[in-house]
């Protein structure tokens, strides 16, 4: 008997509600207001105050478009709560993919595969894993918010652990060294966030079949967990609000740090320092750099540079709300394998709403303003300034047409 004639046959019978109604009478009889319904009455609230501060000036929505993409956001950051922190326990970790080509949020990258695990600083763990041919590997823990500290904590790099010829590697996270490969475990740590980042061809998060093999475990052999109670779902549901309440961002002048270009189509210089350390979900080794674009139906913005020497580079294009645009189907980011460059070493990329005829195009879309975001990681020496410059588009642009100033 196939089993889907086997559960509708159970159905029809009233087994499950013979089975099921002393149960469902003892639950109509006790107390409504459990601390689950609470949280979830919290979360549904917070939801409330995301839709409400969506109206503020704060935000600076305006179009339809800006609403809907607003609420898109929300529910991308919702749905890595629920599936991240909602059965989170740092006495079983595990790693959950943090972003993918539908699941985008923090600024996330067409280029890198980032995974998280919730963790706490009263347990010990092995991660286990393997390069999988990445050019740079990372692991960055995350404080908690009352920890007393800010955004991240301790960091590790491939250039800090070894791996095996194969590729595989065993770190020890803790508060007392280990031998081998050790990360010091962060007072008032909340969660671990992996980095793989690659420079190929072809953004690796459109390669579906690519698998990275890491693992998070324990070291000390705990229990098998209990059937969850009323308080310990309430937690979970508590810690979805947490995440979404923190995570639905939107950039502006008083939240925005120093590499932030407040001018559109003109970018700030790059320059190391440590001021995204406070930056939750930050990456340690990156030097980064942004503006905002705003370009006329007829305009695009030519963008002329020159890599440094570091570990990857690239260039993302994201909606306001720091989401990457379409990269399944378009060109929205250039690494250093995709960019053509000049003679000389020097590039130059050309964002526009259509296809300008010359290599480097960064597709808008046909959006009418977005941001541009720079990565150049573990750079050695300055990075060389980023210069642009506003021109027209000439009617032909296209496979055969060209770009004018």
């Amino acid at each position: 008997m196939q089993r889907r004639e086997l559960l509708k046959g159970v159905a029809l019978s009233g087994l499950i509600g013979g089975i099921l109604a002393p149960t469902v009478a003892a639950v109509a009889q006790g107390k409504p207001d459990s601390a689950a319904a609470k949280a979830l009455a919290e979360l549904q609230q917070a939801l409330d105050n995301l839709e409400i501060a969506f109206t503020s000036p704060e935000w600076k929505l305006r179009t339809p478009q800006d609403f809907a993409e607003a609420h898109r956001v929300m529910l991308h950051v919702l749905m890595h709560a629920l599936q991240a922190w909602l059965e989170a326990d740092p006495a079983r970790p595990f790693f959950t993919p943090f972003i993918n080509q539908h699941k985008k949020m923090l600024g996330d990258n067409p280029d890198a595969r980032y995974y998280s695990a919730v963790i706490d600083d009263q347990h010990s763990y092995r991660i286990t894993g393997n390069l999988a041919g990445a050019t740079y590997t990372s692991f960055t823990i995350e404080l908690a918010a009352d920890s007393g500290s800010d955004g991240i904590g301790s960091t590790l790099n491939d250039t800090q652990f070894k791996a095996d010829e194969n590729g595989d590697y065993d770190i020890i996270l803790s508060a007392e060294k280990a031998e081998g490969n050790w990360m010091p475990m962060a007072k008032g740590a909340a969660s671990i966030t992996t980095r793989h980042y690659y420079e190929r061809e072809h953004c690796i998060n459109n390669d579906r079949l690519h698998h990275i093999p890491v693992d998070i475990r324990n070291l000390e052999s705990v229990a098998p967990r209990q059937s969850p109670n009323d308080a310990e779902i309430a937690a979970g549901i508590q810690r979805v609000t947490t995440f979404v309440s923190g995570n639905v961002i939107t950039m502006n002048n008083e939240n925005s740090p120093s590499w932030v270009s407040r001018v559109p189509n003109q970018f700030m210089p790059p320059k190391k320092d440590d001021s995204h350390d406070s930056i939750t979900y930050a990456a340690r080794d990156n030097v980064y750099s942004m503006a905002p674009f705003v370009l006329g139906p007829d305009q695009a913005l030519l963008i002329r540079g020159r890599f440094p020497k570091c570990r990857f580079a690239n260039v993302v294009l994201f909606n306001r709300f720091l989401q990457t645009l379409n990269y399944e189907e378009r060109s929205i980011s250039l690494n250093r394998t995709q960019t053509v460059p000049n003679e000389d070493g020097s590039f130059e990329m050309i964002v526009a709403h259509r296809d300008p005829g010359r290599p480097n195009w960064l597709d808008t879309e046909g959006r009418p303003y977005g941001i541009m975001f720079w990565r150049f990681q573990l750079p050695e020496g300055d990075i060389p300034a980023l210069e642009t410059e506003v021109i027209t588009l000439s009617s032909g642009s296209g496979k055969n047409g060209q770009a004018s100033a």
